[in-house]
């Protein structure tokens, strides 16, 4: 039998996808301060290390069971773009992203919380975007989608009008790759099929 599965984390996308393959776990948000961690870490070291504080940040809350926590950012030309922090710095990433390949990286991390034994995984996954027109990119900030979202914008919604090409996994671009979640979760004997 499954140990009972906790989401350190407040994303509706990424409860979603869980759900999406018939998983229901329970949702503890974890508060972690990103701006604690240098940007100027390696990205896939960097999201690997977010996603690790985000699972630890919730495993005094409970007494047993598997603990996930996730960070997705962008990265554009070796700097990290997490969520924008206003409409002017949303229209700035979208700008920078414009006509351009950019990653999306998740990283995610899996605590068994009796055993204390973690494992942590990064996906990476490229994307194209299409030459935007500043009329798109203000009509796109207007939606409000770009506020929680890293690099201002959601592939899932209408920045997925933007995406000329992906390459890689596209749950991962949605904010959980779930490929990986499932290989990791069977590190644990947890079975989803």
């Amino acid at each position: 039998m499954n140990k009972e599965l906790i989401l350190a984390s407040k994303s509706p996308r990424r409860l979603d996808i869980l759900k999406n393959v018939g998983l229901n776990p329970i949702v503890s948000v974890s508060n972690v301060d990103e701006d604690i961690i240098d940007k100027s870490m390696a990205p896939v070291e960097y999201v690997k290390k977010l996603a690790s504080l985000k699972s630890n940040a919730v495993i005094n809350k409970f007494d047993k069971g598997l603990i996930l926590g996730a960070d997705t950012i962008v990265v554009l030309d070796d700097k990290i773009l997490g969520q924008p922090q206003s409409k002017k710095d949303a229209e700035n990433m979208l700008k920078s992203l414009s006509g351009r390949d950019h990653s999306v990286i998740t990283g995610i991390s899996i605590i068994d919380i009796e055993s204390g034994r973690e494992e942590t995984e990064a996906v990476e996954t490229f994307v194209r975007f299409k030459e935007l027109s500043e009329y798109e990119i203000l009509k796109y900030i207007d939606t409000g989608e770009p506020a929680d979202k890293a690099g201002a914008y959601g592939i899932q919604g209408y920045g997925g009008l933007f995406v000329k090409k992906i390459l890689g996994c596209y749950f991962n671009v949605v904010g959980l790759p779930i490929h990986m979640v499932y290989e990791t979760l069977k590190k644990f004997e947890y079975e989803i099929i």
